[in-house]
């Protein structure tokens, strides 16, 4: 089954925004979708991040508990993606997690980069395709 979409809770909406909006954008992900306190189960803000045409994929929302131990994994088409991902991440202000590079442990051709976001979220990138 296809992954729908991940939401996470943020503890502040610009920075995390910001952040993503960076991060995000060497996989050809931006904001596709934000919604207002007024259109919000929480009553705070949602941000949806996607590729061009899509829905949002990816969520972020505030005036929610942040959690500890969410993990997160986006799917790059290269080695030169989960690279770039990595350096706009750190550049975003993220934490180094894992610097880009092959994990055999978890495959053959497992490429992947890990960060931290504002929120200590663990942020992966992987390609898995044989180069």
């Amino acid at each position: 089954m296809p992954l729908s979409h991940v939401g996470i809770p943020v503890s502040d909406i610009a920075k995390s925004k910001a952040f993503y909006e960076a991060a995000l954008k060497p996989l050809g992900m931006g904001v596709t979708l934000e919604f207002g306190p007024d259109d919000t189960e929480s009553g705070g803000t949602a941000i949806g991040f996607g590729g061009e045409g899509e829905q949002g994929l990816f969520w972020i929302g505030d005036n929610e508990r942040v959690g500890e131990g969410i993990h997160i994994a986006f799917e790059a088409d290269s080695h030169e993606e989960v690279d770039r991902f990595h350096e706009a991440a750190l550049a975003a202000g993220g934490r180094d997690n894992g610097k880009p590079g092959p994990r055999p442990h978890y495959g053959p051709n497992y490429y992947a980069a890990f960060v931290f976001d504002p929120d200590g979220a663990n942020i992966e990138v992987v390609y898995d395709k044989p180069e």
